[in-house]
């Protein structure tokens, strides 16, 4: 027992010894122990406080939510090669189809967002197609590896269907998805491109944090990317709360044409608000970017937090009111609905 105990406090002190292994002095955001955003790493608010308001204040009656499933034309998409697309599939969950380059964004085709199959937030609203009806896909981006975002079953489905796939993640995150036996996979630090035929992907700071199990925050990054074409701008911000990161987007890599912006899982505030953007605060974001259109997405599929399920989108309505010059250029989709995009 004397020389287990002795062991093990060498083990710790070891380990406690140990330099994080993306320890960068010259990047803020890669510390000593931990990644850190750019702008507010002030503590996080109290998840235990959230949950015991969750048991113990009374909630009002909820509307029935039944939002419109459309049928998507899956026979386009897999014969598609020379329009630009998006396609929202639910939640942050996106097919984009950009100079003949088919992009998958987040897939999550699991029916729970969870470390276990038969507990956790579960899919409300059915899927518009099946993962076998997508059509060949060359890159599948990941913004971080919370469950709604990093669903490793829909991965591993992927990598075997094509291994061809290339698998883009955040620093931290390669070898968890190796270890599933997805072998052509890449990871990113922030401001790190790279190219899949005429698009090149860069990957971009958001304001968030990360975490699998309860002992591993912020040993991952997290963040967006950016998919420059031929000629049509896009941004998909992850999850994130509101920074000046959106700024520093815009001055690095030019205005957007379409920006994928977070409108859900945003209540109660004093919670969500670092890492959560509400709907107006979504409006801020589409302004920093200067983006002709963006799309509201992470709402309508999964019940995430504690405002209505419908509310994202009223919410984001009744924003666009206020802010009139946002009328026409920030919009919400239909599940399974197809956008073609125009330069």
């Amino acid at each position: 027992m004397k020389w287990l105990l002795i062991a093990t406090t060498a083990l710790l002190v070891f380990s406690g010894c140990q330099s994080f292994r993306y320890y960068d002095p010259n990047k803020p955001h890669r510390g000593k122990t931990q990644f850190y955003n750019n702008y507010d790493n002030s503590p996080k608010a109290n998840f235990w406080k959230w949950q015991w308001e969750r048991l113990t204040k009374k909630k009002p009656v909820e509307p029935e939510f039944k939002p419109e499933v459309v049928k998507t034309d899956v026979a386009f998409l897999q014969g598609n090669q020379s329009e630009n697309t998006l396609t929202w599939i639910g939640h942050s969950s996106a097919l984009l189809q950009i100079d003949g380059v088919n992009i998958l964004l987040d897939p999550v085709f699991s029916d729970r967002v969870s470390p276990v199959s038969f507990m956790g937030p579960k899919r409300l609203v059915p899927l518009p197609f099946a993962l076998p009806e997508l059509p060949r896909i060359d890159v599948v981006l990941v913004s971080h590896n919370h469950y709604d975002h990093m669903d490793l079953p829909t991965l591993r489905q992927l990598a075997q269907r094509d291994s061809q796939t290339l698998f883009l993640v955040p620093l931290g995150n390669q070898k968890m998805l190796q270890s599933e036996n997805i072998k052509n996979v890449k990871e990113f630090d922030w401001w790190e491109s790279v190219r899949a035929k005429d698009v090149t992907l860069t990957f971009t700071p958001a304001q968030h944090w990360t975490a699998r199990g309860l002992f591993d925050s912020d040993e991952t990054l997290w963040g967006g990317w950016h998919l420059q074409g031929k000629g049509f701008p896009v941004l998909y911000t992850g999850d994130t709360g509101y920074s000046q990161d959106f700024s520093d987007i815009r001055a690095r890599l030019g205005a957007v044409d379409l920006a994928l912006i977070p409108i859900g899982a945003y209540e109660p505030r004093w919670f969500m608000k670092k890492q959560h953007v509400n709907p107006e605060e979504a409006l801020f974001i589409h302004r920093d970017l200067d983006a002709k259109l963006s799309i509201g997405m992470h709402w309508g599929t999964f019940r995430l937090a504690d405002e209505f399920m419908q509310a994202p989108r009223d919410e984001m309505q009744t924003a666009i009111q206020t802010h009139p010059e946002i009328k026409g250029v920030f919009r919400v989709m239909k599940h399974g609905e197809i956008l073609k995009l125009k330069n």
